[in-house]
């Protein structure tokens, strides 16, 4: 009897949230959770200001650090040109990887479970906050080009294209993966040990910081490997087309992203429609 009760009242649940009963109605679920992500993200105005600020004054102090000092390597003028596209895909790390802490706070604050025992897919759940996520890290990131003229680049209308394409590319499969870990953590804690273990060496070996061409043996080959390479060497080849710290050209850069960000979104696909009891805990 209890059986017989409960599918109609899913349902009518379905029918109430405006969802088909056969789950295909993911739009309007999927857009309520990505606005929530960017409303939730701007009401925080110290995590703007310092998603911003820090990479800005890592951008200039580790810039007019090296200085010209960097020129015998590569033939640019100044290491702050060089750091720039470093900089940038700093900005979009720090904002993809930390938009989705929001996943752990959803599970204390007992909003997860909610929306897991929803009449929806759990595909609304990944794409929702996923693409919260990579908008958030786009926008910041891109807003970090009103710095480019003061190092010399204008960008015209073709390449900040590129440009706002590399970007979301690497926004969606950092966000991406960045869901896939806080999907198993219980604690923001874990979740900051897991980030500063392997997600910052893979920017630092993204070539942000030095080319790839300077490295040693072991290190170049892992930061061939390294998918954030291609973010950060794309954006480079598009601010710079004539410089020769690029090391690959922008299609071939696309191409990995794009590879990627579908690689890391089926993983987080995967786990969320894994049933388990401990997501919802």
């Amino acid at each position: 009897m209890a059986h017989s009760t409960t599918i109609p009242a899913q349902e009518a649940a379905q029918k109430r949230a405006g969802a088909p009963a056969g789950g295909s109605g993911w739009l309007l679920p999927s857009a309520s959770l990505w606005w929530r992500e960017i409303v939730r993200f701007y009401r925080q105005r110290s995590r703007v200001i310092g998603v911003i600020l820090s990479p800005l004054l890592f951008w200039l102090v580790i810039g007019s650090g090296f200085g010209t000092s960097f020129r015998s390597q590569d033939g640019a003028g100044h290491y702050l040109e060089y750091f720039f596209p470093g900089a940038l895909t700093m900005i979009v790390l720090f904002t993809s990887i930390f938009a989705m802490m929001s996943v752990i706070e959803d599970r204390k604050e007992g909003f997860l479970l909610s929306v897991l025992v929803a009449p929806i897919s759990r595909t609304v759940i990944v794409l929702g906050k996923v693409l919260g996520g990579t908008t958030l890290a786009a926008l910041q990131g891109l807003i970090f080009l009103i710095f480019a003229p003061f190092i010399g680049v204008h960008l015209g209308l073709a390449q900040f294209g590129l440009v706002v394409v590399i970007t979301l590319l690497l926004s969606f499969a950092l966000t991406a993966l960045g869901f896939a870990i806080a999907w198993k953590m219980d604690s923001t804690q874990g979740f900051h040990a897991i980030v500063n273990l392997l997600l910052i060496p893979l920017w630092l070996l993204s070539g942000a910081l030095f080319p790839l061409s300077g490295a040693s043996g072991w290190i170049r080959v892992v930061m061939r490997a390294n998918p954030l390479t291609y973010g950060n060497e794309g954006i480079r080849a598009v601010l710079f087309p004539g410089s020769s710290a690029a090391e690959f050209p922008v299609a071939t850069c696309l191409w990995v992203l794009l590879g990627f960000s579908v690689a890391v979104f089926s993983v987080a696909f995967f786990l969320a429609n894994r049933r388990s009891t401990k997501p919802a805990a």
